[in-house]
């Protein structure tokens, strides 16, 4: 006699791996908690890229900033010596945002804007605003917490 799976066995099972897969989906490694305010110094163990070089502190430019498309990151220099880092993914849709000018991070997708001091929204259609990223500026070097 051969014992077979019951159809109750089958169902049992394919929940359980869909629940898996959907786990695996929806968990991820962005900490968009909604802080609002970037951070230059603070370490986030197991960051992906963490200690990455992103550029030279002459590299951004003053009253605007640079996009790091790889590491999905914008640096901004509001002022003389001051950087911030901030998610380049538009919280609107999530389209990679497309430059920095006239003090404002611009998405290209449906025209939002976010400030470079502090991420915070300042044309819609974004509601929120984009998350702070750490970085560590030590001299001339600025890199990835």
């Amino acid at each position: 006699m051969t014992n077979r799976p019951t159809r109750r066995t089958i169902l049992i099972a394919s929940g359980a791996t869909g629940a898996t897969a959907l786990v695996a989906a929806c968990g991820g490694s962005d900490d968009s908690g909604g802080g609002d305010s970037a951070s230059t110094t603070t370490t986030v163990p197991g960051q992906d890229g963490a200690g990455d070089k992103l550029a030279d502190t002459a590299d951004i430019p003053v009253g605007g900033g640079t996009i790091f498309k790889d590491q999905k990151v914008v640096v901004t220099q509001p002022e003389q010596g001051q950087f911030k880092a901030f998610s380049a993914i538009c919280t609107h849709q999530q389209c990679l945002v497309g430059s920095v000018s006239d003090g404002t991070i611009n998405c290209p997708c449906h025209g939002s804007k976010f400030k470079i001091t502090d991420g915070a929204v300042a044309n819609p259609p974004a509601t929120r605003p984009l998350p702070a990223q750490n970085i560590v500026v030590d001299g001339n070097s600025i890199s990835l917490a």
